[in-house]
């Protein structure tokens, strides 16, 4: 299933094809078969605090929220080879190819959430 991630201020839809990592498979292998990441596309992974890019062949935003949504920090640009990217206060992580939270203005403060995409018939 795929889900949209939504700026819950502005309501604007800031990508299309976000996949929940809930299962041991998704949160394992997340994005490290992939080559490239789709603007449009990210991975979020509830109840987590940290994420490596152990493995990696791109770089990433990962963007650490709080339990309500709320952006407590962006690390932009993570580079492959990481052994941990993390915050302590984060209730959930999700990652995006290196520029989203740039381009889609997200920071510190923001307010995301994550609903099932209708416009794809949920998966």
């Amino acid at each position: 299933m795929t889900w949209c991630l939504l700026d819950t201020v502005t309501g604007r839809m800031l990508a299309g094809r976000v996949r929940r990592a809930d299962g041991w498979l998704d949160r394992t292998l997340g994005f490290l078969p992939r080559a490239a990441i789709e603007p449009d596309e990210g991975l979020w992974f509830p109840r987590t605090r940290a994420i490596h890019t152990l493995g990696m062949r791109v770089a990433l935003d990962v963007v650490f929220l709080d339990r309500d949504g709320r952006v407590l920090r962006v690390e932009a640009n993570v580079r492959p080879g990481r052994w941990q990217v993390g915050d302590r206060r984060a209730d959930a992580v999700a990652e995006f190819a290196a520029g989203f939270a740039a381009a889609n203005g997200i920071g510190p403060g923001s307010a995301l959430e994550l609903r099932p995409n209708a416009a794809r018939g949920g998966g």
